[in-house]
């Protein structure tokens, strides 16, 4: 008997099927055990929470200024560790930015997101709950607990086993199409782009063109600003719904259990960019576990690759469009302030 035919014999035999099942996830696991170390540096501040937010950063650093502070604007009253995450780099800027704030920062000498993310994991060893959110997420007021709140209830009570929960997202190949619903927008999206269909791709507008990215964050007057977006949809009752397509994972809470279950993200060559999104879409569709989108909630994603320059022209001559609420107040309360004085010391000259 050769070797594949005593290897097919083990994995299918009764007697001996359990086993090699068993022997070949150890090796699988340790196998992802050593991919999942390396030169790193990790600033501990972690206080030992069940919950712990990963932010990845440290490619778009022009984002930092709007980013951050909607985040520590909106951060949940529940405990929580916090943990910032650069993949191949050291971010001197994120470094202190942590420090200020009192949280941990992780940065890898490798550039593998996914590695990233399993290190920062295993850094936590309490963390039962992990949000996940990249650097280009604007969050909302709310959308953490929305996003908690649905996990526990439908875990509770619901009619599904939950894999992650994730908010609605305008630039997303699942939540546009919801929100051009509920704005009566389906046929002018079709008008100016394309027939707009709940799926993920580069193939489709959402994700490639940046005219389309523009208009859901406001170029023309249709879609309103995002913090009224998210008003409008907290003010309901519990909604959700399971999506049926693959979902981009910006922002996203789950389980310590099913990253440990799935056998956690893979680790390969190269930056393993959307290795992770593509792990826990088919651990969760082969599993039957629900990726499950709160209608709670609303948070913003800047954009997609392909749309990031023609977003950045549009940030630098629209940035009142990416502030929450409260900082265009604040904006305007000291762009008054300025205009007062002004309009005090010409009163003066004239005197």
């Amino acid at each position: 008997m050769g070797f594949s035919e005593l290897r097919e014999w083990a994995r299918t035999s009764a007697l001996m099927g359990k086993g090699y099942r068993l022997l070949k996830e150890g090796i699988r696991r340790e196998r992802s055990r050593r991919l999942s170390s390396g030169p790193h540096r990790f600033l501990n501040r972690q206080r030992g929470e069940r919950i712990l937010l990963l932010v990845i950063a440290g490619y778009k650093p022009w984002l930092y200024r709007l980013v951050f502070p909607r985040l520590k604007s909106f951060l949940p009253d529940f405990p929580m560790d916090l943990c910032l995450l650069s993949s191949g780099r050291f971010d001197p800027e994120l470094s202190e930015l942590a420090k200020d704030w009192g949280c941990s920062y992780l940065s890898t000498k490798r550039n593998c997101v996914t590695l990233a993310q399993n290190m920062a994991i295993e850094l936590h060893p309490e963390a039962e709950f992990i949000f996940k959110m990249d650097e280009d997420i604007f969050v909302t007021k709310g959308c953490f607990e929305a996003l908690l709140s649905l996990y526990r209830r439908v875990e509770e009570e619901g009619p599904y086993r939950p894999g992650f929960t994730a908010p609605l997202i305008p630039v997303n190949g699942y939540g546009y199409r919801r929100l051009l619903t509920e704005l009566s927008l389906l046929e002018r999206y079709e008008e100016k782009f394309e027939r707009p269909l709940t799926a993920a791709g580069r193939e489709y507008r959402i994700e490639s063109d940046p005219a389309a990215a523009r208009f859901f964050w406001g170029e023309g007057g249709e879609v309103p600003p995002l913090d009224a977006l998210n008003r409008r949809f907290s003010g309901e009752g519990l909604r959700y719904e399971a999506c049926p397509v693959r979902f981009s994972i910006g922002f996203i809470l789950f389980r310590r259990s099913l990253w440990e279950e799935m056998g956690r993200f893979p680790v390969r060559g190269g930056s393993c960019m959307g290795l992770d999104e593509d792990r826990l879409c088919s651990f969760c569709m082969t599993h039957s576990r629900a990726i499950l989108v709160s209608e709670n909630t609303v948070v913003g994603h800047f954009s997609f690759g392909k749309q990031t320059e023609g977003m950045r022209r549009f940030l630098e001559e629209h940035p009142e469009r990416f502030l929450s609420s409260g900082e265009e107040a604040e904006r305007d309360r000291k762009e008054n302030e300025k205009g007062l004085k002004e309009d005090e010391g010409k009163r003066e000259e004239t005197r």
